[in-house]
């Protein structure tokens, strides 16, 4: 196709805040996880689309169950199960307990 211009899984963005490979960033409404590490204003490629164990919100009410929306806490820089102020991401793909530090998620 003339209008085509790149697959969707990975996006290169700047990043507004530093990130090390694997670990999940916000713009805007797009979410996604650092392929690399990168500073403040990096330009890196994120994956958008795919499964990965992310940090996640602990304590009371963080819990989750398979298939439960994720969200992403843009102040802690954690996927949690609390949908109030923070960015739906994707889908909890394991059941998660609010002691959990890590959680599964299909983010897309």
């Amino acid at each position: 196709m003339k209008n085509h211009v790149q697959e969707g899984r990975y996006v290169e963005v700047a990043l507004p805040y530093a990130r090390t490979s694997g670990q999940g960033v916000l713009i805007g409404a797009l979410f996604g996880v650092s392929v690399v590490d990168g500073a403040s204003g990096d330009l890196i490629n994120i994956d958008t689309e795919t499964v990965y164990d992310l940090t996640a919100a602990t304590g009371a009410s963080t819990d989750a169950s398979f298939g439960d929306v994720a969200y992403w806490d843009d102040t802690a820089r954690k996927v949690t199960s609390v949908a109030t102020n923070n960015t739906q991401v994707g889908l909890f793909l394991a059941d998660k307990a609010t002691t959990d530090a890590v959680a599964r998620v299909k983010i897309g």
